[in-house]
This record gives C-alpha cells, structure tokens and sequence, in this order.
C-alpha cells in the first residue's frame, strides 16, 4: 500500500498579481529540475494543504501548488470579482510562463479534475500527463444531486444541518437560497451559510468519519470562501457550455492519464467518472472499491500515487513499473 511521501517544505514561494484585483500564493517543492506538476486544489474555493505535496516523489518531481482566485492564501479572500473558469485557465497560463515551464503533468480532485479538464482541453499542447481524482464534470444533475435531492437521503442527519440556514418555503432551490445569503450584506446569515454548506461536504467526503477532513471544512477561512465561490461558480453553470469537458475530451487522446474514483463517492457519483472513460479510452481508469471522495482516504491516496510514480517512469522512457 503506497503511503504519502515524507512531509516537505517549500523551495520557494511568490505572490503573483492576476487580473484587477486578484493576488495569486503559488509554491514550488520538490527536486527544482524534475518533471513538471501542478496541483489543482477542489472547491472552486477549498484552497491547498500541505499534505497536497506528499503525492509526488520529491526526487522525481518539481511540484507547484497555487491557491486559486479567492481561495488559501491568495487575496482577497473569497473574492467572486472576476472569478471565473476561464479566469483560472488564464491564471495557469500565466503560472507555467512564470515558471519556465513548456510542458507540465496535472494533478486535480473533484473541482481540480473539472479546471484540469478544462485547461487541457483548451491547451493539450502543454499537458505532459493528466491524473484526476473524484471527476466532477459540472452537469446539473451532479448539483442537483448533492445540493437538492439526492445525496440527502444517504446523510439525512447532515443534511439537516445543511437546510438549516433555508426557511421552509425557499427549501425548493437550496443553491439559490444559500448564495442569496452567501452574497448577502448579513455576516452572521453569510457565515451560518457557509459553516452549513462547508460541513456538509467535509461531512459526507469520506467512506468512514474522518475528523481532519471535517475539521478544515469547518474552519471559518476555509467554509466562508469555499461556500461563496462554490455558490457563485454553480449558480453560473461553472462557467461552461453544457456537456462541454465530455464533448472536448477527443482533445485529451494523445495525453497519458489516469482516473481514480472510490465506488462509494458521493459528493461527486461515480457516473461522471465512467462517463469521462468513455469519452476519453486512452485514460485508466481505477474504481477504489473502498472508499468515497476524499483525497486522504487510504485506497485513494495508494491510487494517486501509484499513478504518480508509474506516470514518472512512462514520461522518463522506462517501463511502467
């Protein structure tokens, strides 16, 4: 069973100005001549951890992380001002030009796997290798799902706490409700909101009841940006065309990638993981028979990382090992 790689320490980090307004956090760790690889956090609006680092071997990889508009440690804080995907795929753009990097490997879960779905079909030429976790594709049946009827009856104790912050008769459109206070001028309204909308993904992300995943979805910093950006990223369909990442997939067929999903995901199903298969063959695609949503949960980390160091190798000319 792989195991996240020792804990590490950024070579350097930077403030970048994007935009009008937006202040990117970025950070390089790892060996500073390896392979390319840019870590592409969830939400939109969930922010990097430094266990996001462990993934990759540090000997292999150079390994960049960046906070996105409004979220961790870039400004301002939970800012929805010209946030958008395509905001974001320019952001990258910007990134890999600062850093000198002609080609880079992508590393993306739930939101992470939708914007490096997004920015590799926009920019294959620049995709030395893909691997995505929890394939959030954005349709809104994947909304309706988690944030209206569907999910609830797997958790119907969270999800009381969920419609909590709704009355009853605005119970018929739960997204709209919580960004009508998540956007609002109340603060107590907006952060009860987002404590609400926070915890009950952080709540329903793993197979089995993990406090570390449950306690950064319920930090203030983490739950206000996470639930504001979230809101304002599916009010506005994400920001794409329908059917838009599965339509463009014939763009990913030269690239190497892998697609991990746990069988029992329910923020994200595992539909959207078999769907993007379909659309993209040339990817493997591994079902972790134990496990949900979550990054940290340990048949998914073992995936991940297997993925990480056999795509090292491939790129590297040698035999997959």
């Amino acid at each position: 069973m792989h195991r996240l790689f020792p804990e590490i320490e950024p070579y350097a980090t930077q403030q970048l100005a994007v935009g009008r307004v937006h202040r990117l956090y970025i950070e390089e760790c790892g060996n500073r001549d390896g392979l390319p690889a840019v870590f592409l956090h969830g939400g939109p609006g969930a922010g990097c951890e430094p266990y996001h680092r462990r993934f990759f071997d540090p000997n292999r990889y150079r390994i960049v992380l960046f906070d996105q508009r409004g979220a961790g440690r870039s400004t301002p804080h939970a800012s929805l001002e010209d946030n958008s995907t395509q905001d974001l795929i320019a952001d990258m753009e910007v990134i890999r030009k600062r850093l000198g990097i002609e080609r880079w490997v992508l590393f993306g879960g739930s939101w992470g796997s939708t914007l490096a779905l997004a920015y590799a079909e926009t920019h294959p030429e620049r995709i030395a290798g893909m691997i995505l976790r929890g394939i959030f594709l954005c349709r809104p049946w994947e909304i309706h799902w988690f944030y209206q009827e569907g999910a609830n009856h797997l958790f119907p104790d969270h999800w009381q706490e969920f419609i909590a912050p709704i009355p009853d008769d605005e119970r018929n459109d739960l997204l709209t409700a919580h960004y009508r206070r998540l956007t609002g001028s109340d603060e107590i309204a907006r952060m009860h909101s987002a404590k609400a909308w926070s915890l009950w993904e952080g709540r329903t992300a793993t197979l089995l009841n993990n406090k570390s995943v449950v306690d950064f979805f319920g930090s203030p910093h983490t739950a206000l940006s996470l639930a504001r950006i979230e809101a304002h990223y599916f009010v506005h369909d994400s920001f794409l065309s329908a059917d838009q990442l599965l339509r463009d997939a014939y763009r990913l067929r030269d690239i190497p990638g892998y697609i991990v999903h746990g069988r029992y995901d329910i923020v994200c199903p595992l539909q959207s993981a078999w769907d993007l298969h379909q659309a993209w063959p040339q990817a493997k695609l591994e079902i972790v028979p134990d496990a949900g949503h979550s990054a940290a949960e340990p048949g998914i980390t073992h995936a991940l990382i297997h993925a990480t160091q056999e795509l090292a190798q491939r790129l590297a000319g040698g035999s997959s090992p």
